[in-house]
């Protein structure tokens, strides 16, 4: 019995053509093609009446990662030619590659994407003989657009390939199991042809391995015990299919090989050209009718030049080039070199703007890169079916009247509002399209009770369908979806307690916070793990206002948050007391913790059962440490006296005194306590003023900087209060207001008074000084 194998490159039209042409020919028992075997007994939902491209999304999930993959179509592609024309053959369909988990595929996201780096150097040296750029010019030249019959061709390339590259395991696993499936196959087609449809490089070991061996069919292989996973179809476009936005098929250009596959090449450059034209005048780019026919005639000189038949793909975009652009480029044309465009050359999304590259790209080349890529989205048949979450959201949204796009705005504090709230929440940690917020509560302690919404629920050029289906992956209602997705970003986050916290305010926002599993977890670890004050004190300060706060939320009094403010509290004390540094600028971040510390003991201690007493402890023996850094003994200092601590205030001021340290300790004393220096009962003050008006002007301009931080901390009002206490200490009458305005930066004049001292003092050193001078 006969196996005919072709081997084919991945979404190509002369691949495609022959896969086409050998099963009209033989009319085979079986078509076995490269693909995931669990999705085998639902290949019927591929034969629906779809418009490519589309993809079948394959997701896994256990207790130690979570795995997307796909497994892309379009009109062209040799793996979706070979269902369709195997079907209307009336032959047995069957995929007969491992499954998108498995470990044979590690981490690899599109089961299609070629690992041609397994034998650059075979591709370079055949580059390097037919003089070309690259291996996509050198596939159009040798296959793409020559009229005869490639399969001998084909045949010795990937044999070529093949000879040259080392296998690795996983190829050997995967080819050891698609060989199972053709002998099986063989042995059941009673005598008819079977046809076996595989990438190229794989195609001689499955010859091989397929003359002998058992016979009997194989397992479809499951997923380990305790792991979730499925597959669905999925619309998918011409973008994401693209080598220049990222895809690793090999396969740049869709939109041209897609009027390849429909024509022939002269078809397909003709109407490119024309459709290149026409964006550009779009885009108001000047183009006369000379143009385009220069760039046909320059298209075809190329084609002859090059020793084509027929327009490749190269000779199409260089003969634009050649016709449109005549300025000089300042960055290589992206078809010269293989893979994704340079950061910032990505084509737009299907169906928006002009895509914009690199600063400095020509607008003809955008516009090159762009109508050959194209914006074809896929469409799938309406019977085909979706994970319940794709029904759940539905449902939710037509409940709720939020099934209509537009703006909407709804108030927090009514329980039908929180409801919408959390759903459109929801949809958003999921990153569904067309749901996007723009304005609400940004922290637990935000007073905003209203939100505002803009839905775009039309078919956001398949995106938002793809997006759906492809959460389901997380779970069949949105609530468990959005959980799941929480869970998955907290994992990631590790130790960042920064990260930690955003996903935690998200969780409170959505209404999972409970019901997320990995919360409490993710969040203990990440305490136990931050060894730096400022993510610490971001999340301790973000968990509070929840905590204290949050009843619109539901999250006030929750006890999971009172762990996390509990464990915050004593983590912070912890790096405060281990802290060491000399002079240095505040740290706003670290002042922001203490603070937050400081909030968590005046409000929580009671209710969480928090040791003020320690902490206390703590902050005396910090803010009397020499070798601390003076904001954070400022800070402690501030600390003390917040939990009631009455030590010396005017003395502790006057020990920080030092210009290089004074301002530094007073904005950790002021972010703390800034009650210290407004009482009018307190020395603080005046302190202040008897200090400052000690220093030289040497010290006094080292030391500016760092006293305009610290009293930055001081709202307005509460400066023009101090600026007052100064007026009354000096028996002054005016405006405290007008102490505050100055003509110009207060650092620059004061600097200005320094240099005129300077000047003062050389010229009184060279005798040069006159009775005028000041």
């Amino acid at each position: 019995m006969a196996v005919m194998f072709v081997g084919v490159r991945h979404h190509s039209p002369a691949c495609a053509r022959l896969v086409r042409d050998v099963i009209q020919r033989l009319r085979p028992a079986y078509v076995l093609v490269e693909g995931p075997a669990d999705f085998g007994a639902r290949i019927d939902e591929l034969l629906l009446a779809h418009e490519p491209p589309i993809a079948i999304f394959s997701y896994h999930r256990d207790a130690e990662r979570a795995h997307a993959s796909w497994t892309p179509f379009c009109a062209y592609s040799p793996e979706w030619v070979a269902l369709n024309e195997g079907h209307a053959a009336g032959a047995r369909l069957r995929f007969i590659d491992l499954p998108a988990w498995h470990p044979a595929f590690g981490d690899r996201g599109n089961r299609y994407a070629d690992a041609e780096r397994r034998y650059a150097e075979a591709t370079g040296r055949l580059c390097r003989e037919f003089a070309v750029d690259n291996t996509d010019v050198l596939w159009d030249h040798l296959f793409e657009i020559d009229p005869d019959d490639p399969a001998e061709r084909l045949a010795a390339y990937f044999a070529l390939l093949r000879g040259e590259a080392e296998a690795g395991p996983d190829d050997t696993a995967r080819e050891a199991y698609m060989a199972r499936w053709i002998r099986a196959a063989a042995a059941d087609a009673d005598d008819r042809p079977v046809v076996v449809v595989a990438g190229g490089f794989h195609t001689p070991a499955l010859e091989t391995l397929a003359a002998t061996g058992d016979t009997g069919w194989p397992d479809v292989p499951a997923p380990p015990e305790g792991a979730a996973g499925g597959s669905f179809l999925v619309p998918y476009s011409f973008r994401r299919l693209d080598a220049f936005t990222g895809y690793e098929s090999g396969m740049p250009s869709p939109e041209y090989y897609q009027r390849l596959w429909e024509g022939d090449p002269d078809t397909a450059a003709a109407a490119l050209i024309e459709t290149v034209v026409a964006r550009l005048r779009a885009r108001r780019q000047p183009v006369s009718t000379a143009d385009l026919v220069a760039a046909r005639t320059l298209t075809g000189g190329l084609t002859r030049l090059r020793g084509h038949r027929a327009p490749a793909r190269t000779d199409l975009l260089d003969g634009l080039v050649s016709a449109l652009v005549n300025d000089d480029l300042d960055q290589p044309l992206p078809w010269t070199t293989r893979g994704p465009l340079a950061p910032g050359a990505i084509p737009g999304g299907c169906g928006g703007p002009s895509p914009h590259m690199a600063t400095g790209a020509h607008p003809a080349v955008v516009e090159m890169v762009a109508a050959l890529s194209g914006d074809r989205v896929g469409r799938l048949h309406p019977d085909t079916p979706a994970p319940p979450l794709v029904h759940d959201v539905a449902a939710e949204l037509e409940r709720l009247g939020l099934d209509q796009s537009g703006p909407v705005t709804f108030r927090l504090t009514s329980s039908r509002g929180l409801e919408r709230s959390r759903v459109l929440h929801r949809l958003r940690v999921l990153r569904i399209p067309g749901v996007e917020r723009r304005s609400g509560p940004a922290t637990g302690a935000d007073p905003v009770l209203e939100e505002r919404w803009t839905l775009d629920l039309s078919g956001q050029g398949g995106r938002r369908e793809s997006a759906l289906i492809e959460a389901g992956a997380y779970g069949a209602t949105l609530g468990d979806a959005a959980a799941a997705a929480l869970d998955e970003r907290m994992a990631d986050a590790g130790a960042d307690m920064g990260a930690l916290a955003v996903v935690l305010f998200d969780a409170a926002l959505c209404g999972c916070a409970a019901q997320s599993g990995r919360i409490a977890e993710s969040i203990a670890a990440g305490i136990a793990g931050a060894a730096e004050l400022p993510p610490l004190g971001a999340a301790l300060e973000t968990v509070l206002g929840l905590w204290r706060h949050d009843r619109v939320l539901g999250t006030a009094r929750s006890p999971l948050f009172g762990t996390v403010v509990a464990a915050c509290v004593a983590r912070v004390l912890w790096l405060m007391e281990g802290l060491r540094g000399g002079p240095a600028p505040a740290d706003l971040g670290r002042l922001r913790a203490v603070a937050a510390v400081r909030d968590a003991l005046l409000h929580a201690t009671d209710a969480l059962d928090l040791d003020r007493a320690a902490a206390l402890g703590i902050a005396r023996r910090v803010a009397a440490r020499t070798d601390a850094p003076p904001d954070l003994r400022g800070a402690a200092f501030g600390l003390g006296r917040a939990l009631g601590d009455t030590a010396d205030a005017a003395r502790a001021v006057r020990g920080a005194a030092g210009p290089a340290t004074f301002g530094d300790w007073l904005a950790g004393l002021f972010a703390l306590a800034r009650q210290e220096v407004l009482d009018p009962g307190a020395p603080v003050l005046g302190v202040l003023d008897e200090l400052v008006g000690a220093m030289g002007e040497g010290d006094f301009l080292v030391a500016l900087p760092a006293l305009r931080q610290a009293f930055a901390f001081f709202p307005p009002r509460e400066r023009e209060t101090i600026a007052q206490g100064l007026l009354d200490r000096r028996g002054l009458r005016g405006s405290p207001r007008a102490l505050l305005h100055t003509g110009a930066d207060p650092l620059l004049i004061a600097e200005a008074h320094a240099l005129e001292a300077r000047v003062d003092r050389a010229l009184e050193a060279a005798g040069l000084a006159s009775e005028g001078t000041s």
